[in-house]
């Protein structure tokens, strides 16, 4: 009988070792990717679809109940807020929206400056933030931190588990 306990802590024992290991073993470095190799992956909004949803975003129900008064102060504000389209890099890994009002080139030569981590219920957002305003975001359920917040002189990274 004592053989059989034995034998079972010692089994559990690995199972123990090995779950530890596997989960290092699945741990992911993050690093901020660099704007050169995003890509635009959704086309600018036009002006009359600006002009239509500027419309129905600032109608006067949602002025009534206070929804981004400032957006809504006129058409010139909610096109500097929403003339936006989606970029990724890496694949998709990371992904956001940037600014149509800005040209290309100047949004793929913006540099990284840093990285943070934030954890809204069980979703992590590992968040770049780069120059300019421009932000991409890596959306994960795994428990992330930061190792190197700022990019300025190396590599900003994270570590998920």
């Amino acid at each position: 009988m004592q053989h059989t306990s034995t034998v079972r802590l010692a089994l559990l024992a690995l199972v123990l070792a090995g779950s530890l290991g596997a989960t290092a073993a699945h741990a992911e470095a993050l690093a901020c990717p660099t704007l050169s190799t995003a890509t635009q992956v959704q086309p600018c909004p036009t002006e009359d679809e600006l002009k239509y949803t500027y419309t129905g975003y600032c109608s006067d129900n949602a002025r009534l109940y206070g929804r981004d008064v400032l957006t809504c102060a006129s058409f010139e504000n909610y096109k500097e807020v929403k003339n936006v389209a989606l970029w990724e890099a890496e694949g998709g890994k990371f992904d956001g929206y940037l600014s149509c009002n800005v040209d290309a080139a100047s949004i793929k030569a913006s540099k990284a400056q840093k990285l943070s981590v934030e954890r809204v219920k069980t979703l992590t957002r590992v968040i770049c933030d780069y120059e300019n305003d421009h932000r991409l975001v890596h959306r994960t359920k795994s428990e992330c931190v930061v190792e190197a917040a700022d990019c300025s002189g190396a590599e900003c990274k994270a570590r998920c588990d």
